[in-house]
């Protein structure tokens, strides 16, 4: 989760000109999708966690029309591989890039990571009705394609206005419930919750199974940011099997963590449960960045929200996290904070960590101000278990230029650090979990396999060099050896530098 950020105003000749750019753009993606492309002397990973092979694939008009041992056709363009892999792009299932598509439509940050396609509305949120967001990235296409799922904390938001600490009447679910169909006829892909936050911290569960018994009536899916990844995680998983059996609906479990000292090593026996709630028929999966700290606001640290009561900050900073791992990312009333431990800040000011911790969130609570921080307290061991686990998908939970590393380095960091020098994935298999495996949990048809017929979502990287630069200290660096990046057919990275070209389309469910 992330917290979510002006009509600049042209003079009429300004506003000419941009126009003009934006259909001559228009009309070069339109001419150049036709055209057609021959990736030559690749090492093929078609997604499906089967074997590579050597081949070349054919693209036109936005899909995959030949794969093989292919001549090239007269007029052709050829991209000699030169042995390079080549796989389905990667599918983003968590993260929150969208919100700067506005201003950079085509970031460094998600292109040289190989993501060809990512999904908002992830935590229950989106900055913006759907419908905005659907109507805007079609006038203005980024460089690669959106899905989004329905935001249950808007909904929340709209139909509770200030008045949300408490349990809705059967009335107010309705009322969501219409909110989520209108945006279920505009194609989001289901429900997305983030019952770890407000408003939708205080919703019980009857709440989101009626939701979600909505959103599986049109043949949609629930993800989830669960109400508690700490001290309350068993609950919050059981609920969401709950949720998925009671409302016979797909459930995911986003960005999949053990976010607490206690809780380290227990992983396994999450998996367990797991594949108990699979054997019975559920279809559960999860999605995971491969990262030891969180990214969130310091009220996460207080489950129970009692912003005054210094016991709960005690509790908070010996149980949760301790002052030395939590990192701040964002602190509006004084930025000079960003970058700083909480043990770092309690010694500058000369106070005591759970004090100064204390007064950092009734400062931003009070005053309506932005903040967010890095929780170091994950185990690498979970990490690794539940990366392992087939159901789990790779995602970033990342934003543009973030201030935590996940958001330049997610997916090389898994083909890197997990697959080239730990040998905890194969190759095949974890190009499986950024690609196949996450289309069909997200529902995308005719994406996450090189296949003929499919679209010609696709990344050329690599597979010696790879990895990711970004550090909890240094995060905005972004990957390297992603070689080639190409959406709908259109070449959109070319291995140093984003292209002119903004092929990206809404993905909406089911198609």
């Amino acid at each position: 989760m992330t917290k979510k950020l002006s009509w600049v105003i042209f003079l009429i000749s300004g506003l000419s000109l941009f126009t003009a750019f934006s259909v001559a753009a228009a009309d070069s993606n339109s001419k150049a999708s036709t055209e057609a492309v021959l990736i030559k002397n690749a090492q093929i990973y078609d997604g499906s966690g089967q074997a590579s092979y050597k081949g070349d694939v054919r693209l036109q008009n936005g899909i995959i029309t030949a794969i093989g041992n292919l001549n090239a056709q007269e007029g052709e363009n050829i991209w000699d591989a030169h042995g390079l892999a080549l796989a389905p792009g990667f599918i983003d299932p968590h993260s929150h890039y969208a919100s700067s598509f506005t201003a950079k439509p085509a970031p460094a940050s998600v292109l040289a990571q190989g993501i060809t396609t990512i999904v908002s509305g992830v935590d229950g949120y989106t900055a913006k009705p759907i419908k905005e967001i659907f109507t805007e990235f079609e006038a203005h296409p980024a460089a690669v394609n959106l899905a989004a799922f329905g935001p249950h904390n808007n909904y929340r938001a709209v139909v509770m206005g200030d008045d949300f600490r408490r349990i809705a009447t059967a009335e107010e679910v309705a009322a969501m419930a219409n909110l989520l169909q209108a945006d279920l006829a505009l194609g989001v892909l289901g429900l997305g919750t983030g019952v770890e936050y407000e408003p939708a911290l205080y919703s019980n569960t009857q709440e989101l199974i009626a939701l979600a018994k909505v959103a599986a009536q049109k043949g949609g899916r629930y993800t989830s940011h669960i109400r508690s990844e700490d001290v309350a995680f068993d609950h919050a998983l059981e609920e969401l099997i709950i949720i998925a059996r009671e409302a016979k609906i797909p459930a995911n479990i986003s960005h999949m963590k053990l976010a607490m000292a206690a809780l380290w090593g227990q992983a396994p026996g999450v998996v367990d449960t797991l594949n108990k709630a699979r054997a019975e028929g559920l279809n559960i999966t999860a999605d995971i960045y491969p990262y030891n700290g969180w990214q969130s606001t310091m009220q996460v640290l207080l489950p129970n929200r009692d912003l005054d009561n210094r016991e709960a900050y005690v509790y908070a900073l010996t149980s949760i996290a301790l002052p030395s791992t939590i990192i701040v990312t964002l602190y509006e009333p004084n930025p000079s904070y960003v970058g700083k431990t909480l043990a770092q800040i309690a010694q500058q000011e000369g106070a005591d960590p759970v004090d100064m911790l204390m007064e950092m969130v009734q400062t931003t609570s009070s005053k309506k101000m932005d903040e967010m921080i890095i929780g170091r307290n994950i185990s690498e061991d979970d990490v690794q278990n539940f990366i392992q686990w087939p159901f789990t998908s790779i995602s970033s939970d990342g934003m543009t230029d973030d201030r935590h590393p996940r958001g330049q380095g997610a997916f090389p960091r898994v083909l890197a650090r997990y697959v080239r020098e730990r040998g905890i994935l194969s190759l095949p298999e974890a190009i499986r979990k950024m690609t196949s495996l996450t289309a069909a949990s997200l529902g995308l048809k005719q994406r996450g396999l090189l296949k003929e017929g499919f679209a010609a979502d696709i990344v050329a990287f690599d597979p010696a060099t790879i990895t990711d630069h970004g550090t909890f200290t240094n995060p905005v660096q972004y990957a390297t050896g992603i070689k080639a990046v190409w959406v709908n057919g259109l070449q959109v990275w070319d291995g140093e530098k984003a292209t002119e070209n903004r092929p990206g389309k809404i993905l909406r469910r089911n198609q």
